[in-house]
């Protein structure tokens, strides 16, 4: 977060906005229907906490409603503001154009700290909040769908489905108004992990291009990557599970109060339990501390994630980074005069606006899956299954061999939700990775990612726009 007071977000927004539309063949009114936010909420009310009320500050604000629904998710912080807000809603849009998924992007947040209440005063203003956006039309299956974000999670978008309900009687769809939910509710299988797996999809996919590689003096492939980490939040963890998993090595996790190193790779679950009983990473057996997260930031490696809050990547620090891979996994880590420095320096920054589309890509599947009433894979599973056996069967008959019993079981297995969820998010990030990539390349005046990425998405929101017949 900037500390700098003239700062504004939705600002650095507009400027790499701005930076792409000149590579893009739509005029200035358009371009600027595309930019603005369409509809903006700001909300004050009442709620009783304890022997007191607390009147809280609360926005939701719609970018574009090119499409419908409109798609954010809702952060729990003191650090929530008008501008925040309206930044992270037109990331949103673009995200959601650059992945393919049909929803104009949106954002919401209530201005606390939650660790200051308990489970039931949370209780309370997430209702209170959820019938304020009912009032206004600011939420429902066809019109705005929430999701979890910063300091909220799958019990607040239970709290939100139930308050929605209970004031939309009879609404067969009443499930789709929220994504996020617990698997009782409507949730999907893999959305937890969905964001960090889809950053490792992201960054997988421009690791295994050998021309990208070979400028940035890399190796093709992830095995052996040296990565950092920042945040170790559910974003960050999964993250560094799913590279380790692929045998890259996690050489520094950093957190709010600090980072650990150990060059020779870490275990994101032993870190993640030894933050859980000592409530800090530091100390972590066989690793060396790091006094704050800024610095390892600026450690040597091939591959930085940085998976927390926005701004932590500036003028000041970029010249310092010896990365040659960034990885936005949060929105907004780094401002525009990084992006300059990065540029010149030549390394490789792959930007939030797709590649932390893991949450929505499947937020996407599971409001599709509370609209069409029925669980992915539950109508296909044992017939493949049993199609697969019977195959089988005639394979070992006709050859006289048996197969692999692990070999056997792949064949075998029909698809779970769980593995439809993974497959269609892995689909989508490589083809979003290679429609930017494509852009690029075709136009070399593009300067970096970023801009190719907002190209794609100033595209596809401007045909869509011209497709509705808005424009003369």
């Amino acid at each position: 977060m900037s500390t700098n007071k003239n700062y504004s977000f939705f600002g650095d927004v507009e400027k790499s906005f701005d930076k792409a539309s000149k590579f893009t063949k739509w005029d200035s009114g358009i371009l600027e229907q595309i930019k603005q936010c369409n509809a903006v909420y700001s909300i004050h009310f009442p709620v009783k906490i304890g022997e007191n009320i607390e009147v809280l500050k609360a926005f939701r604000v719609q970018h574009s409603h090119h499409k419908a629904p409109c798609k954010g998710g809702i952060r729990y912080s003191t650090a929530v503001n008008l501008d925040e807000v309206m930044a992270l809603a037109a990331l949103m849009t673009y995200k959601c154009a650059i992945v393919n998924v049909p929803f104009g992007g949106a954002k919401g947040g209530i201005c606390i700290d939650p660790k200051k209440y308990t489970a039931y005063e949370l209780e309370k203003i997430t209702r209170r909040y959820t019938a304020e956006l009912i009032k206004k039309n600011f939420i429902g299956p066809g019109t705005d769908v929430p999701a979890p974000d910063y300091g909220t999670g799958e019990r607040e978008m239970a709290w939100i489905l139930d308050t929605y309900s209970s004031m939309r009687p009879g609404e067969i769809d009443a499930a789709g108004c929220v994504t996020g939910k617990p698997i009782s509710q409507g949730g999907v299988r893999g959305r937890k992990e969905a964001t960090g797996l889809g950053v490792f999809y992201g960054i997988r996919e421009v690791c295994n291009m050998p021309d990208v590689m070979k400028k940035l003096e890399l190796s093709t492939g992830i095995e052996d990557k040296r990565v950092i980490v920042q945040g170790l939040g559910n974003v960050g963890y999964h993250a560094a599970k799913f590279f380790r998993e692929a045998k890259a090595k996690i050489i520094c996790l950093a957190e709010y109060d600090g980072a650990i190193y150990n060059e020779n790779g870490l275990n994101e679950e032993e870190v993640f339990q030894h933050k859980k009983n000592t409530g800090s990473v530091l100390n972590f057996p066989g690793a060396k501390n790091i006094a704050t997260s800024a610095e390892a930031l600026e450690l040597d490696c091939d591959i930085l994630i940085p998976a927390a809050l926005e701004n932590v990547i500036d003028g000041n620090n970029a010249p310092n980074i010896k990365a040659k891979i960034i990885g936005e996994a949060a929105n907004g880590p780094l401002t525009p005069e990084a992006d300059e420095i990065f540029i010149k320096k030549g390394i490789l920054v792959i930007p939030d606006m797709y590649l932390n589309a893991g949450g929505v890509t499947v937020s996407y599947f599971e409001w599709l899956k509370n609209l069409s009433h029925v669980r992915y894979g539950r109508m296909e599973k044992r017939f493949t299954e049993n199609v697969n056996t019977h195959i089988i069967a005639q394979i070992e008959e006709l050859t006289a061999k048996k197969i692999n019993t692990t070999e056997k079981n792949l064949i075998m297995h029909g698809a779970e939700e769980v593995d439809l969820v993974y497959s269609g998010l892995e689909e989508t990030m490589i083809g979003a990775t290679n429609e930017i990539m494509d852009c690029w390349k075709k136009n070399p005046e593009i300067p970096d990612m970023r801009t190719a990425a907002y190209v794609v998405a100033i595209n596809k929101v401007g045909t869509s726009y011209e497709a509705l017949g808005i424009f003369p």
